[in-house]
Formats: structure tokens, sequence, C-alpha cells
């Protein structure tokens, strides 16, 4: 054991600022000589990073915790109450929590801490998703926003995510500034805090009304260019996969005149647990399982949702079988559906702008070009999506029309400013149900797209590498990647790599390197293949793995099948030499 290690746990362990339950946690740890858990626990503090906090649950510095959440509540305190010093607003925080454990706990704790700093609290009574919550902020004019959640993660763990006054994640340079503040209190006996029922009797604390939620869903209503008359007798399955989209899914999906709704019914309480899948995440074919098994011969569509329901997982009936459509093509299908939708009711404006990621489908690109809108390409991660509509709003030249990133988040209007899976789910389903008046599935409605545009095939690798070796394992491989840049994938020359980190982009044939500063520094990696091809290579921002992209091009399906499989195989080989 680590002696450093051990003296900072055992210094936690005597903490009397803790509770006695918290130190015993720790305590027990240290008896029974757990030194692997005991490193894993105190190694490092759980970073506050660009986008909030995310770790596992427990007692120790790298946990997520009452304390380590009271901690980063007084950083963001502190910088909120600097910020409107100098603007002369009223400080104001908007709160939201989903269904993993503790959440609810969570927000409580953050909501006394900034009401014992003088910040006004709104905060939902229940548990609400994240594109509510960045409603709020901008409704309610608050100055930041926070939801307790850790997405689509592991039962064990819980997370932090910061939004700003534009109802955006924040980035920029209130993400820093924040940071900065949260690493200067060295002493949890800093932390302000009152009694959260104290603060709510006071009008310190005050819950956010359904009248607010109304708005919300008029909104949301008002975005939809589908017949209603197509979506009474349309058979959906939905799962909120035990989290916080039941409610405003189905509600939205009511509203629409869906009548033909089955909720999975193990799965509809939410549970942090999430005891009935592997994991929450409707990216993943095995959280959709069980409404597959409990459809009927009547459902046409299974929609999920993750617990904090900003994402969607989609598996359409096509042909007598169910198929799992990945987060590309739904948004390659939203896109093509609204874009149309738009122009055939004459309110495509001129100057649209559809807006994706370095590692999403350049198919997109394609789509809108044929609609006349122009792409912009953001890093990765839905708040560089919502830094764009800003800038375009500021600007005043561009219209937002949709948002899209292959890890299934998307986004229409700008009332909201992160993925919704509520609108999501809303308009995939009325395009699902008018394709199905016309004798179509959405699989038809890709193959009449591939073949106006071009083949794609993308998908996805993830290694996952935990703990401090892991973090090292993947440290490792972008360094052998960068100074062993690829030359071929399964036979085709790589014509350029593009590293976001260093700013440069490398052409494999010349050797010429030149600058870019279209987007931020990233950890990131693009391989630019002869055939149109590109692999990007991203170590996760939230989560111990590394990613690869695999954003393939061909002339037909059986060639990029066979393409997909050859490629991904020499990929593995080439990193497996890190």
């Amino acid at each position: 054991m680590d002696r450093e290690i051990l003296s900072k746990a055992k210094s936690w362990s005597d903490n009397q600022h803790f509770d006695i339950e918290f130190r015993n946690e720790i305590k027990a740890l240290i008896s029974n000589n757990n030194d692997a858990e005991l490193t894993d626990r105190f190694y490092k503090n759980l970073e506050f990073g660009t986008g909030g906090l995310r770790g596992v649950l427990g007692a120790g510095s790298n946990r997520m915790n009452i304390y380590t959440v009271r901690k980063a509540t007084q950083g963001l305190a502190d910088y909120v109450l600097e910020w409107t010093s100098k603007t002369g607003e009223k400080p104001a925080v908007a709160i939201a929590y989903d269904s993993r454990h503790k959440s609810d706990l969570f927000s409580r704790e953050v909501a006394s801490v900034l009401a014992a700093n003088g910040i006004t609290v709104h905060i939902y009574p229940e548990l609400r998703p994240v594109p509510m919550l960045s409603f709020a902020v901008r409704e309610l004019g608050t100055t930041a926003g926070i939801v307790i959640t850790a997405s689509h993660n592991p039962p064990e763990y819980n997370g932090y995510k910061v939004y700003w006054s534009d109802g955006c994640q924040v980035i920029a340079p209130h993400d820093q500034a924040i940071i900065d503040r949260v690493y200067a209190i060295k002493e949890f006996s800093e932390i302000k805090t009152v009694d959260f029922k104290t603060a709510l009797s006071q009008g310190l604390i005050n819950y956010i009304p359904k009248s607010l939620e109304e708005i919300y869903f008029s909104k949301v209503d008002a975005l939809t260019k589908g017949n209603k008359a197509y979506n009474k007798n349309f058979g959906i399955v939905y799962t909120p996969l035990h989290g916080a989209g039941n409610y405003p899914v189905r509600e939205m999906l009511k509203r629409r005149g869906f009548e033909r709704i089955s909720v999975v019914k193990s799965q509809e309480k939410a549970d942090g647990d999430f005891p009935t899948v592997t994991s929450p995440n409707p990216e993943e074919p095995s959280a959709l399982q069980i409404a597959r098994d409990s459809a009927t011969k009547n459902d046409h569509l299974i929609i999920g949702t993750d617990p904090d329901a900003d994402r969607i997982g989609i598996m359409v009936m096509h042909e007598g079988k169910w198929h799992k459509i990945n987060g590309n093509q739904i948004g390659q299908l939203i896109l093509d559906y609204y874009l149309d939708k738009l122009k055939e009711t004459g309110t495509l404006p001129a100057d649209g702008v559809f807006v994706t990621t370095i590692v999403t489908s350049t198919l997109g690109e394609e789509i809108a070009s044929s609609y006349g809108i122009r792409t912009e390409e953001t890093l990765t991660g839905f708040k560089y999506i919502g830094s764009v509509i800003r800038e375009l709003e500021m600007k005043g030249k561009g219209t937002f029309i949709f948002g899209t990133e292959e890890s299934h988040g998307y986004l229409m209007g700008d009332f909201v400013r992160d993925k919704d899976a509520v609108i999501a789910s809303t308009i995939f389903a009325e395009m699902c149900a008018e394709l199905h008046q016309n004798g179509l599935t959405a699989i038809d409605r890709l193959d009449q797209i591939h073949l106006k545009h071009s083949y794609h095939s993308d998908s996805l690798i993830n290694k996952v590498f935990k703990g401090q070796a892991g973090a090292q394992k993947i440290i490792d491989i972008m360094a052998f990647l960068r100074k062993s840049p690829l030359e071929s994938l399964a036979g085709i020359p790589v014509l350029s790599v593009k590293d976001y980190l260093e700013k440069k982009v490398i052409d494999r044939k010349t050797g010429n390197v030149t600058g870019f500063t279209s987007q931020p520094e990233s950890n990131v990696l693009a391989f630019y293949l002869e055939d149109g091809s590109r692999i990007t290579a991203r170590p996760s921002g939230t989560e111990p793995k590394i990613k690869f992209y695999f954003n393939l091009r061909g002339d037909d399906p059986q060639t990029l099948f066979k393409k997909k499989n050859d490629f991904e195989a020499d990929f593995e080989r080439i990193i497996s030499q890190a």
C-alpha cells in the first residue's frame, strides 16, 4: 500500500466533519487491508472536469458522495456570485435529477449549498430529464443549471452536469473558471450549507411548477409536422429503462395522438439498480431485449430512453423481424424527414444550418446539402453543438435546424440546448407512422436515402480500461498512434491524419503539415482514407474507455460489410501493439 494513499485514507476516516457512517466505511477498508479499493478511492480527487463530475458512489476522495458534491457546488456558487456581481443579475440556479442512487439526495444537497450562499434555487420536485433542465434554465432565466445524473453509466455511478444561462453545458471560459473555484477549496469546513426544508420555507429554494412543463410540451408539439391521423393505430413499445423519460415521453406521444403505446412494465418504475438490464444504455441491443420480447404482432416500433432521457434507442419491425437502428442511422432518418417536412410546408429557412460532430457519419452532410442546408462540424459532445447554436444567434448568420451525434443524441428547435429524447422520440414515431401509412418502414427509407446519396457503414469499437493502470493504457494507445500514424488500413492507403490535440493535419504522401483553428484542442486523431472512409480515435471524457469510430463508404452493402470486418480486424491488430 502506498503510504501517501494510506495516510490520506486515514485522514478522511478521522475527519470529524464527515458523518460517522461515511468514516466507518473507510475504516473498514483500512482494517481489512483492502489495498486495491483504498488505492482506487484515494489515488486522486474526483476530478471536476469541463462538464462537471462523474464517478462511482462511495466514501473517498475519488468517489461521488455528499461531500464531493458539496465541494463542487461551493465552487460553482463562488463563480456564480462573482459573475452576477459583474453583470448585475440576480444569481439563480435550476436543478434536476434522474433515477440513479442518491440523485434526489444529491440534488437537495446542491440546493442547500446554493441557498446558503444566497443563490435562489429552482428545483424539480420529481425526477426530470436533461432536456427539461436545459429548458428550465432558459425559461426561468437562471445563471446556471445542474443535473444530477451519470447518463447511461452502470448503477454504481452518479454524476453532476453543469449548464450555463443559455441552457447549454458549460464551455470556455466558464468551465475552467468553475474548475478553478472548486480546486481553490482546501477544507470541507469552508463549504456553506443550510437545511433544505428551512430554505424551502423561506423561499430560497423553490419547486419548479407544472405550468413550466406545460410550456415545454407545447413547444415540442409546435415542432412536429406529422399527421395525427396516421398516429392513432400505430403500435409502439416504449421503455424508459427505469429512468426519467417515463412521464415526458409518454405524455408527448399521447398529445400527438398515439393511442397504441405499451410500456414495458418491468422497466417502467424508476430504479437506480436498473435490475432488468446489464446496462441502461439504449444504444445497446440488450437494453431493448425485454421490450422486444413484449412486443406483439401489431407493434411496429420500439423506443428506449436512457436514465436522464437525453438519448434514444430504436428498433423497427421490417419484413417480420425487429431491426436495431444505430445512432447515425437514427440521425440520418430524422434529418431527412424533418428537412422534407420543412420544405413541404414552406418553412425551410434559406440560411438553415445542420450541426454534426467529427465522429458522426458524413452522410448527414450529404443529406443536408441536397436540401441546400449548410453543415457545421464540432468536437464530440452536445455542448459544442449548443455553442454553435449560440454563435449562430450572436452573429445572425444562420438558422439552426437540427443537431446530431452518433451516440444517439438529437435536437431540433431553439428552446433546449442539449440532446432531447422527448423531441427525438416524438419526431421519429411520427416519421415511422407516416411511412407505415405508405406501406414502408424506416429500413426501407434508409435504403432510399443510400440509393439517393451513397452507401455508408458506421460502427464503433469501445475498449474499456479501468482504474489507474487502465488510464495509463489509454494514454499509451494515443501516444502510439501519434508516434506511428497509420499508413494504410486493410490495404487502403491513409491520405491524411488530423490531430485535434496538436491542431495539425499531416499529409501522408508528401509529409506536409498544416495547422487549423476550426475547433478547440481535443485528444482526438482522425485518419482519412483514399476510399473516402474515416477512422477516428478518441478517449472518452466520462468513462474509462477509448473509442474508435469507423465511418466507411462503399459502392454497395456487400462491399461495405466486407470492408467493415477487414478494417476493424486490421485496426485491432495495430492497436494491440501499443
